[in-house]
């Protein structure tokens, strides 16, 4: 590449405004965010270098420097110290810093009292307790006739009316 293609292609991969919602970081330089929430840090253009502190060294990928590129993310916790500078750029670098907040405890929802739980069984019930009355007095009555006919005796019957079972 000559320098004049260098320079032409350094010119179309620079955005020509600032793309909104991001922060610019000028080439050469470096800038250290600590936040007080956890947070996700985005690159919009370009390469950056960030590097956290903290302990290092638990698993290869955990070394503290990572190189971030476009559409490329890191989670940061609250607390953490990062410190991130363009890599191996022409031009200025952007980059979103997105919060990332604990989830609320959301209020229980108050449920509304459904009456025909209760008001269904509640007639149920209600027949229930008619119908046993209807046999208890069927029952009253047919013990009643019962008493009648052992104190009357077995022949004798009121006027129109014929013992049990008795043939017509």
């Amino acid at each position: 590449m000559t320098a004049a293609s260098t320079t032409a292609h350094t010119l179309q991969s620079a955005p020509a405004a600032p793309l909104p919602g991001t922060w610019k970081l000028a080439r050469g330089r470096a800038v250290t965010l600590r936040p007080v929430t956890d947070g996700i840090l985005r690159v919009a253009h370009g390469r950056v270098w960030a590097t956290i502190d903290g302990p290092h060294g638990h698993t290869p990928s955990d070394s503290g420097d990572h190189v971030l590129e476009v559409g490329r993310s890191m989670f940061v916790r609250a607390g953490q110290r990062v410190v991130i500078e363009t890599w191996a750029s022409q031009t200025a670098s952007y980059f979103a810093w997105d919060p990332v907040f604990a989830a609320s405890p959301q209020p229980v929802a108050r449920q509304r009292l459904n009456a025909s739980v209760v008001l269904q069984p509640l007639a149920d019930l209600r027949m229930a307790v008619a119908m046993g009355l209807r046999a208890l007095g069927q029952l009253a009555g047919g013990v009643a006739q019962l008493a009648w006919d052992m104190v009357r005796g077995p022949g004798r019957s009121l006027p129109g009316r014929r013992p049990h079972g008795a043939p017509g």
